[in-house]
């Protein structure tokens, strides 16, 4: 399955004090890191000898098989459908997560054909709603880079890698994940396309010169935050703490925030990509209330789009998992 990414840490930067030691995942042990990564490659290898439409259904095969026997994740994607559409009976909220794990299995036929896909390829996969308008803008002077709101929703390392091969790469902010041979295998794939990599613990420096060097920065924005990064904010109606990177970059730089999301045409290779209208910001003069009103308004224009497109979302993360003090559980 392919990694998730994180979101980015707080731009703001103090300057006179010393920096907070960032707390790095532990690595899995070498013996089983060995293994996940053969097993990984062996099954990617299986993907991509195959033509792309069968490799899709072996992929939502795989998908299928990870719903059935993920008990777990599926607790937890029920859980999250439950608090996001309380009013859908629970059949239509399983076809709803039984689309998200399909969704997960396409991904990653995809993913492993990615090595093959020429640029004429992936322009035929993948299309913008207006791209005149989308390439005007990324192309149109300004002092500073551009900041895609997105998250984990469609395929989005496919986002990524078609908007490189068209000629404009991204950079984005990565966090090591446990296995170093597939996070290595992993850069790889993306940095073919162009995409420029940031780790995590040392974002808060390189996101301000990415944006000083006028790139397009993807900062996932849809997953939970610890409260140190985090502000509590709507979505879907109950408060989910979430990451105010996107916002304290916005507010310090000018940069444009771009809400853009790919999404699959049925169960095809086709996707299309819709760029929404830049978020303009609000400025009170308050800085805190700025960044809480500002995330809120980027949390609702996720939310529409998940609304509009369940099953191309990632359910089976803990979205609601940080609570408010005082606040039970969810999972």
């Amino acid at each position: 399955m392919p990694a998730v990414a994180e979101p980015a840490p707080s731009a703001d930067v103090p300057h006179r004090r010393r920096p907070r030691a960032v707390k790095r995942p532990r690595e899995t042990s070498p013996f089983r890191a060995r293994v996940e990564y053969l097993v990984l490659r062996a099954a990617v290898g299986l993907l991509a000898i195959l033509p792309l439409s069968a490799a899709l259904r072996l992929g939502e095969l795989g998908g299928m098989l990870a719903y059935l026997f993920g008990v777990g994740l599926r607790r937890v994607g029920m859980r999250n459908l439950a608090i996001a559409f309380p009013e859908k009976p629970l059949g239509e909220r399983r076809r709803i997560l039984r689309g998200s794990f399909l969704n997960l299995g396409r991904m990653a036929a995809e993913m492993a054909h990615f090595p093959t896909f020429t640029p004429e390829q992936l322009e035929q996969m993948v299309t913008f709603e207006n791209e005149r308008w989308w390439r005007e803008r990324i192309l149109a002077p300004r002092d500073t880079g551009g900041l895609v709101l997105s998250g984990h929703f469609g395929n989005w390392e496919l986002l990524v890698f078609a908007h490189g091969m068209r000629g404009f790469p991204a950079t984005m902010v990565h966090r090591a994940i446990r296995n170093p041979l597939i996070d290595r295998w992993l850069h790889t794939i993306r940095r073919r396309a162009g995409t420029r990599l940031v780790r995590k613990s040392r974002a808060a420096s390189e996101v301000l010169r990415a944006l000083r060097e006028r790139q397009l920065l993807v900062l996932p924005f849809d997953q939970n935050s610890t409260r140190r990064l985090g502000v509590f904010v709507k979505f879907f109606g109950l408060e989910a703490s979430t990451n105010v990177g996107i916002a304290r970059l916005a507010l310090r730089t000018g940069a444009p925030v771009i809400p853009a999301f790919i999404v699959r045409q049925g169960r095809s290779a086709r996707h299309v990509v819709h760029v929404l209208p830049f978020v303009d910001l609000e400025r009170t003069g308050d800085p805190a209330e700025d960044v809480r009103r500002n995330t809120a308004r980027f949390s609702a224009v996720f939310e529409e789009m998940v609304r509009r497109y369940p099953e191309q979302w990632l359910w089976m993360h803990k979205r609601w998992k940080t609570r408010p003090e005082g606040e039970a559980k969810i999972y």
